[in-house]
């Protein structure tokens, strides 16, 4: 781009984002074009640079520089003088480094175009991309290189937000150290830059993936800005692509991100021939426009989305406190000795089903790391399939029960045969049952379902009701803990009369015990949501006294709440279905269109989004 610098093309492209709503970009400096040797900048490529910022300008538009590029769409590109050194450990190559970004920086620092500063695109994979870098990068020099450039970035004159460009791809998020921790580096960045392009195989777990990583992201107090998303045409057609940016957009609001970035602008057909493109040609078309300069459908999701955010003023938009925790167990993001990477795996899947699960129950759901402390003022604490939780944990969740809380757990065995079953000390004084489980063995699951009926109402739940949940697993994990009743209450069996839902009343609170890890089962179940998970979750948190303040009894609706600065609330309701539907929402108080007249009913397309504007009743 640099090298071959179109100003009219560029233009071009500017006028036709900008025209969609779009008016930030990322903008990548390919640094052997910018750094032909050690220790000199390109001034052509400079002044092409401030050309681009130029334009951004003219029409009102800003842009985030990326110096160090670097790694983009499945090739790595070496500055010519590197010769093998390493990234971060070399302590010249990394001075090189400082210079270039400190000098390039000082050029542009004080171009109003400029409103932020990345240092990278996807270093992890630049870093080592056979194994995307992990476990062969050191954090302590990771956060040590990190800290250095955003020094030089600061020595350059830069006073713009900065962040790294690592995609986030941290062991907090997806439990596997790339040596990119985010806790290390949040302290230096001014915002967390998600990358998420996942394989899944159920929908709705595609829909709330990106939206589970961001409320993964909730580290520090930073804000989350979604750096990197989309689709390539040559993967998917054009009306799922616009589904997929609908749900990715408005559900990622929902879970705390205040700015979007999609990959990319616009299709590369015209550069076949050339690297990547030519052994990675999908790559030529994630754009948000064709070749041509068309929009993709995607692209007008978009601007309805721009428009959306403008409309209702994104800048004083917040979410709800919520006082229901969904605790993420530490042993997600902690190197605990002699534990096993499938753990942290695990962690991570069964915590976004059981998000999912909560999504689809319309709980107003907030994210509880272990590893900052649980918090101590929630009424309904879940803790999904979770093998692992610390003793401290444990104690405190006491207390909290003690003092009128309720806590859900599920039984899980883990997924490998390494010290399996759950770590929780005292299970049977805690949950008030007498455990018939026995030392190295699994009691398993052969069925393909397993059925719970209610022999007591709960929640919503009445007396007699079923919920039949799917099986899955591997063989340590597709397994139930055979429990006795003490103290605890049965609330439902299973389908061979043993107590599978039980509870136990301890102070003012209660702890709740599944025998069977449903959300494990559902999380290694494909296209299996909505799953009766949601129910459960429904009346844990009835029973809780939580409020939810507007609800769908339609699970295939995600309804959430957000509230303005000048007092209005505003109601999202996205659906998961594939055809058109008409639900009767339940709320106190009105709904109102955005036009404001009185609604009852939403009308939704498939896989629609409506919001609207909630008045609650006058207290």
């Amino acid at each position: 781009m640099w090298s071959e610098y179109d100003a009219g093309l560029v233009e071009s492209e500017l006028i036709a984002m900008r025209d969609l709503g779009m008016t930030i970009t990322r903008s990548f400096m390919y640094w052997p074009d910018f750094m032909p040797t050690p220790h000199s900048l390109d001034t052509q490529a400079l002044a092409n640079f401030r050309h681009f910022l130029d334009l951004h300008e003219n029409l009102g538009m800003g842009t985030i520089p990326t110096f160090l590029v670097g790694h983009m769409s499945g090739e790595n590109w070496d500055p010519e003088w590197r010769q093998g050194r390493s990234l971060f450990g070399d302590v010249w190559f990394v001075a090189r480094q400082a210079w270039y970004v400190r000098e390039a920086t000082a050029a542009f620092a004080d171009h109003p175009a400029v409103r932020g500063w990345l240092l990278t695109n996807e270093v992890p994979i630049y870093a080592d991309w056979k194994t995307r870098g992990v476990g062969t990068v050191n954090h302590e020099e990771v956060t040590s290189w990190a800290q250095i450039l955003i020094d030089a970035i600061r020595a350059g004159g830069g006073r713009q937000p900065v962040s790294v460009g690592d995609g986030a791809w941290g062991v907090e998020v997806l439990g596997a150290d790339s040596g990119f921790r985010v806790r290390e580096l949040a302290p230096l960045v001014d915002f967390h830059g998600p990358h998420v392009y996942r394989m899944e195989n159920d929908p709705v777990r595609q829909h709330l993936g990106a939206a589970f990583i961001c409320e993964l992201l909730d580290i520090e107090g930073r804000p989350v800005v979604m750096e990197e998303f989309g689709v390539s045409s040559d993967y998917v057609s054009g009306d799922n692509a616009a589904h997929y940016y609908r749900q990715v957009l408005h559900n990622t609001f929902l879970a705390g991100a205040r700015g979007w970035l999609a990959w990319n602008n616009t299709d590369y057909d015209a550069l076949f021939e050339r690297a990547p493109y030519s052994h990675h040609p999908f790559e030529m078309h994630f754009g948000l426009t064709d070749a041509g300069g068309a929009a993709k459908p995607q692209a007008l999701e978009m601007k309805q989305f721009a428009d959306l955010m403008h409309r209702l003023g994104v800048e004083h938009l917040t979410r709800p406190d919520t006082d229901v925790a969904l605790v993420i167990p530490a042993y997600l993001e902690s190197l605990f000795p002699f534990t096993q990477p499938e753990d942290a795996a695990s962690v991570f899947e069964v915590s976004r089903q059981a998000y999912v699960a909560s999504r689809e129950a319309d709980l107003p759901i907030g994210v509880a790391r272990e590893a900052d402390g649980l918090p101590d003022d929630c009424a309904l604490y879940l803790l999904p399939s979770a093998k692992q939780l610390t003793a401290p944990s444990w104690k405190r969740l006491h207390e909290r029960v003690a003092d009128g809380a309720i806590v859900y757990a599920s039984v899980f065995h883990g997924e490998h045969g390494v010290q399996r079953g759950p770590w929780w000390p005292n299970l049977d004084q805690t949950f008030g049952v007498v455990k018939q489980s026995r030392y190295g063995l699994v009691e398993p699951v052969d069925e393909k379902t397993v059925t719970l009926r209610f022999v007591q109402a709960f929640g919503q739940i009445a007396e007699g009701e079923q919920l039949t949940f799917p099986v899955a697993g591997t063989p340590n994990s597709r397994a139930f803990l055979p429990v006795v009743a003490a103290s605890a209450d049965v609330v439902a069996v299973d389908g061979a009369g043993r107590p599978a839902l039980l509870r136990n009343r301890v102070g003012r609170g209660e702890f709740v015990l599944c025998t069977y890890p449903l959300e494990h089962f559902a999380a290694r179940t494909p296209d299996v949501n909505p799953e009766p998970t949601w129910r459960l979750y429904a009346a844990l948190a009835t029973e809780a006294g939580v409020t939810v303040h507007v609800r769908s009894d339609d699970p295939r609706v995600l309804v959430d709440r957000v509230d303005h600065a000048d007092g209005r609330h505003f109601a999202w309701f996205v659906s998961q279905a594939s055809q058109p539907l008409v639900i009767a929402p339940r709320y106190e108080g009105e709904l109102r269109d955005l036009s404001g007249d009185v609604i009852e009913e939403i009308a939704l397309d498939a896989f629609g989004v409506v919001v609207v504007e909630h008045v609650p009743v006058a207290r």
